[in-house]
């Protein structure tokens, strides 16, 4: 079987019997052991690769033992400590495992539930288990990027160097990986303040927090749509997708030009709702151009958004600075036609007509 087969395997056996296993026990039985025997290709019955209920005594602490230990060439590589479905993989749960790795001639030690499947080694200090995993695995939510080094476990392709030398960067990209999906489900305060800072030169005050807190989630959001479109477009086309490198014309100085505009005349004020304003046209915008060729030049009498900061790119005016809104859109000849709306995000109704105004300067 192979080894991607015999993974979806096991995760369908967790997802099947997951109600039924209450007890360290019974996860054993049912997930563990077929993941060795399946997965990891060693044969749990044979006392020479598997020994179970592994007993190693340390200084005072007689008769513990670690659920399985896994063999290679007559020396223990692996040990594995298991919990019941749904029990939290923290060290205080495995002290014995903790203990065993260092006197043991184990180089990574298992830490599971049966769905969660933490790996550690020694990367902080040598022989002592490291706090934090190098490896996790969640058996109903499988990252791809993790199977080949759980593969170089396996008996047939074991390479325990080859997975040593990779677990640092593996320990450090998966910590980065899931603080990244935080930020992504929600924005903290200090990752706001970074973006906003890129993008807008006046006071963090509350009111900025709060707008630029759903502006940033929704960027995020559009970010992903748009690798996520890109990469199906590349596909469907039969071409690799291709990041282009940033033009020259389109540094990303938002924040420093709306700065100037609102220092160089004091008769001028960039409000919350022509930031909104201009950060919703850039997204409309973005399935045409670059998002950083979009920039903003505020003016006396209106607020204007531009192609490459280029006064002959015009893509629409904001004209918010009165009780009845407009947005100035341009046609062929690039002559302004205004639109009254109601709130901010009605800009969303002419998304059509910004896109093809953009599409004609490219």
């Amino acid at each position: 079987m192979a080894f991607e087969e015999a993974l979806a395997g096991v995760a369908a056996q967790v997802e099947q019997y997951r109600a039924e296993l209450k007890t360290e026990e019974a996860t054993k039985t049912a997930v563990v052991m077929p993941f060795i025997s399946r997965v990891l290709g060693y044969d749990v019955f044979n006392p020479s690769e598997v020994i179970p209920e592994y007993i190693a005594d340390v200084g005072m602490k007689k008769g513990e033992k670690v659920d399985f230990a896994i063999m290679r060439d007559g020396e223990i590589q692996i040990l594995i400590e298991a919990k019941a479905i749904g029990a939290p993989l923290t060290l205080e749960n495995a002290n014995q495992l903790v203990r065993y790795f260092h006197v043991s001639s184990a180089r990574v030690a298992v830490l599971t539930n049966g769905q969660h499947w933490h790996f550690f080694t020694d990367l902080d200090k040598p022989n002592r288990m490291d706090d934090k995993p190098f490896l996790r695995l969640d058996l109903m939510d499988i990252d791809p990027y993790t199977l080949p080094e759980l593969k170089k476990l396996t008996k047939v392709a074991f390479d325990l160097d080859s997975v040593l030398l990779a677990a640092e960067e593996l320990k450090y990209v998966s910590s980065l990986k899931r603080a990244l999906r935080e930020q992504f489900e929600s924005p903290s305060d200090d990752f706001v303040r970074l973006l906003t800072s890129r993008v807008y030169g006046g006071p963090f005050t509350a009111k900025v927090r709060d707008l630029f807190s759903r502006l940033t989630a929704t960027a995020l959001q559009q970010f992903v749509n748009d690798q996520v479109n890109g990469r199906l477009k590349s596909a469907l086309r039969g071409s690799a997708p291709i990041v282009p490198a940033a033009p020259e014309v389109a540094q990303a100085n938002t924040a420093e030009e709306l700065d100037d505009v609102a220092t160089s005349d004091s008769d001028i004020e960039t409000t919350l709702d022509e930031l909104e304003g201009f950060h919703i046209i850039r997204a409309i915008v973005a399935s045409e151009v670059p998002y950083d060729r979009v920039v903003s030049r505020d003016t006396k009498s209106y607020f204007g958004v531009l192609i490459d900061d280029n006064n002959r790119k015009p893509v629409c005016r904001l004209h918010f600075n009165r009780k009845q809104k407009y947005v100035g859109l341009f046609d062929e000849e690039k002559v302004e036609r205004r639109e009254a709306i109601e709130r901010v995000e009605d800009l969303y109704h002419h998304a059509e007509a910004l896109r093809a105004t953009v599409g004609r300067y490219l």
